[in-house]
């Protein structure tokens, strides 16, 4: 039954949401909506896909970010329903870094591209560090946050590996670095599938770490506490970094 109901109401639900807000979204760019304004149409789009696919979430921490400071959200990525969760949540102001690819779908590429985000290739190292100096740019100067997933992609089972992209955005921004734990995403949206279970997706908000004082040389340092902080909360034991 649980199936049938994903396939035959969550998933056209979804999609014709996804479709219509992205037209909605492209036509307020077109006008000339700036970029806060297409990130609010991305809240609200992301609010109604979580009660479309009747996922229920719990945030703990939020009372940490000040709304008028800029940060570098560092968060697990455990499935596709982690950016809904983040942006449906989070009273901030956010751009986050996506793969190349997802840049070039009709629709969600437009709108990530008009909205701000940043793309990045991973095949290309050389890209990859000016799409990183971008983002820092665009913290420091445009007083905006931005959202990375340091595992580089999704986790099948665990917490993985960190890159040191975050950290370097973070301290070469001199902004702090805010670890953020995602639970029960994967569970509804598994890796490979695209069946959308209803339940419940928590999301943590742990203590921001200042940067002030920190050089680049100090990203590796950066990279382990921020996994291992986001190793807490999931309640998992942290890998090396």
């Amino acid at each position: 039954m649980g199936f049938l109901f994903a396939y035959l109401f969550i998933a056209p639900a979804v999609i014709g949401c996804t479709v219509a807000m992205g037209i909605f979204s492209l036509a307020a760019s077109l006008l000339g909506a700036h970029e806060n304004t297409l990130h609010h149409i991305a809240q609200i789009w992301s609010k109604i896909l979580l009660k479309l696919s009747f996922i229920r979430t719990e945030v703990i921490g939020i009372e940490k970010l000040d709304p008028k400071r800029a940060y570098v959200l560092v968060a697990n990525h455990q499935s596709y329903m982690d950016t809904p969760v983040i942006a449906a949540n989070l009273p901030i102001q956010f751009r986050f870094f996506a793969k190349l690819g997802l840049f070039s779908i009709p629709l969600l590429g437009t709108h990530l591209g008009r909205a701000g985000h940043f793309p990045v290739d991973r095949g290309n190292p050389r890209a990859s560090l000016k799409s990183m100096s971008d983002g820092a740019k665009a913290v420091a100067e445009r007083n905006v946050s931005v959202l990375v997933f340091p595992e580089g992609g999704r986790s099948l089972d665990r917490l993985q590996e960190f890159k040191e992209g975050a950290a370097y955005i973070a301290i070469k921004a001199g902004v702090p670095a805010v670890p953020v734990a995602l639970l029960g995403t994967r569970e509804i949206l598994r890796m490979h599938t695209r069946r959308v279970r209803p339940g419940l997706a928590k999301l943590i908000i742990c203590d921001p770490i200042e940067t002030s004082g920190m050089t680049i040389k100090d990203r590796d340092r950066l990279t382990a506490l921020l996994h291992e902080k986001i190793a807490e909360a999931l309640n998992e034991p942290p890998v090396a970094c």
